[in-house]
């Protein structure tokens, strides 16, 4: 199996399928190509939270706003998994969830025939080879050099040491929903009451139907983080958020 995750939109997911499917038989699925675009933080966040509930995989993973520079191009190695990307830090969030032991592996690349579209040309070809190859064996060839120089991301911590909680926006999904840094257990036993969001009152709700339809509240997501929603509407809008800013919870 191969997934592949962009921030492309369409078509240009299809050219790197076109290259995949050139060397491999391999089953190919589908994560994202509407990552944000060119930020790295933002679906490295994604890649974090769905990349460990696949199978043992190789991941084609392209937000590369470093292409056509000398940026490495890396395999991140993560147990079973072997995520393709570019050397910014994206892949290394999610190889971390998916195992604590991580290596990572310099791509040796050519010219390549285009230098603004690397996931075709540099990425596609290194995922089907390290997928034909084996994920416990592709390194042994020489076109893969073990490296221990390579860029990672990192999310900020929130700040729980005060009366008050000092958070910040990671990012936004398709719903709207303002996700933030702070921990689930910051809500522990609130759930039924209130919340101050940067001095503003709203409910604290387990989902998003406790709440009337329109109505904003404060719950936990999926992820484990502390989310700003609005019921049948964009949290983000209702609470006057986009990813970057701070957010002060406080009761």
């Amino acid at each position: 199996m191969i997934t592949l995750s962009s921030d492309f939109g369409s078509p240009y997911p299809a050219a790197m399928k076109g290259v995949v499917l050139q060397s491999t038989d391999a089953r190919l699925v589908d994560v994202a190509h509407d990552f944000p675009r060119q930020n790295v933080p933002a679906a490295a966040f994604w890649l974090r939270e769905v990349l460990p509930y696949f199978p043992p995989a190789v991941h084609l993973a392209v937000v590369d706003p470093g292409v056509g520079t000398d940026r490495a191009a890396v395999v991140v190695r993560a147990g079973k998994h072997a995520i393709v990307a570019p050397d910014n830090g994206v892949a290394v969030p999610a190889a971390r969830r998916i195992d604590d032991d991580v290596e990572v592996f310099e791509i040796s690349v050519d010219d390549p025939p285009s230098s603004t579209f690397h996931g075709r040309d540099v990425f596609a070809p290194a995922a089907a080879d390290v997928h034909e190859r084996g994920v416990d064996t592709f390194h042994q060839y020489p076109e893969y050099e073990q490296t221990t120089d390579y860029e990672t991301v990192s999310f900020p911590d929130p700040d729980l040491a005060g009366g008050d909680v000092l958070g910040e926006v990671l990012v936004v999904d398709g719903f709207g929903n303002a996700v933030t840094n702070v921990p689930d257990r910051v809500l522990d036993r609130r759930f039924g009451g209130e919340i101050r969001v940067d001095g503003e009152v709203a409910p604290v709700a387990r989902s998003y139907a406790h709440v009337d339809a329109g109505e904003r509240l404060v719950t936990v997501g999926s992820h484990g983080n502390v989310e700003l929603a609005a019921n049948r509407g964009r949290g983000d809008e209702a609470f006057g958020v986009e990813p970057g800013d701070e957010v002060a919870l406080s009761w």
